[in-house]
């Protein structure tokens, strides 16, 4: 499987068509469908739906679904280490990608990024959202080049440095709900209440934990992935959204935040690959970060 033929069925993807991806391509219609066709012939499956005469819109089989994330990431990965090899020794410039979920040690983050861009104008941040198991995926492919988590790693494979910053679960709710008027959150204020939890398998068990109840007994009304959407929800009236203090402003808004007692922090730290050759820019922006951590 060439890396060109990749490039070429990503555009079919893309345009719909085969005709308009062999004119992006400034190949011909024939070559483009040769190449396709032999493709599908090399992985044994069909990966494109051809429509019909009344419709030429071209859609993709479950395989070809799965083709398509993975040539992303391939040639994600390629052009990534392209750069890297590239550069001369002298050069200190290239992208740094960082995963992390959402939190307000972001700020850190963004902070040693301001820096080190002061410092090294070509030096490029590229930030991706999304739970642990996602970040975690996207590391152990080589797409990022650190994690910023919540979950223990394995030491035997990963890097880590503890940051020295804690995030603080609490409740965001209307402002007229029943539990408003509490100062803080207690277990039984919450025990067969709707709530809204996020979608990270981990943060029912923490809940659940701190509740000292089987997840199984917890009134889950909805889960959420972006706590802006959550808060939506939280502001209709669907339930109590559990989440990190900080993350929405409830500043002249329906929604007011409360938080727990006993009180429930979050640690993270920053995670990479062990035995890798770090990129210049990534090594740049750790011992970046290592400075302001170092100052706390």
């Amino acid at each position: 499987m060439e890396l060109r033929v990749l490039h070429y069925f990503l555009a079919v993807a893309r345009e719909q068509s085969i005709s308009a991806a062999a004119k992006s391509l400034h190949l011909s219609q024939p070559t483009l469908s040769t190449q396709l066709r032999a493709l599908e012939q090399e992985l044994g499956k069909p990966l494109l739906v051809r429509g019909s005469k009344g419709s030429r819109k071209i859609t993709l089989t479950e395989e070809g679904m799965l083709l398509r994330k993975r040539a992303e990431e391939i040639l994600e990965l390629v052009r990534k280490t392209e750069n890297e090899i590239t550069l001369s020794d002298d050069t200190i410039a290239g992208d740094v990608y960082i995963g992390a979920g959402e939190t307000r040690i972001m700020r850190l983050i963004a902070r040693a990024a301001c820096d080190l861009q002061k410092e090294c104008p070509d030096i490029h941040c590229h930030i991706s959202s999304g739970n642990a198991r996602y970040v975690m995926e996207q590391l152990d492919k080589g797409l990022i080049d650190f994690g910023l988590l919540y979950a223990a790693v394995d030491p035997l494979r990963y890097n880590s440095i503890p940051i020295p910053l804690q995030d603080e679960w609490g409740v965001l709710m209307r402002r007229d709900a029943p539990l408003a008027d509490h100062p803080f959150i207690t277990p039984e204020d919450l025990m067969g209440q709707p709530l809204i939890l996020s979608q990270q398998e981990e943060t029912s068990h923490i809940i659940s934990r701190w509740m000292n109840c089987d997840p199984a007994r917890l009134n889950v009304a909805a889960t959420y992935n972006l706590i802006f959407n959550a808060s939506l929800l939280a502001e209709e009236g669907l339930g109590y959204t559990l989440s990190f203090d900080g993350l929405i402003n409830t500043k002249d808004s329906p929604l007011c935040f409360r938080p727990l007692k006993p009180t429930l922090r979050a640690q993270a730290c920053l995670v990479w690959k062990k035995y890798q050759i770090m990129p210049k820019a990534a090594e740049k922006f750790l011992h970046q970060l290592q400075e302001y951590l170092d100052e706390m």
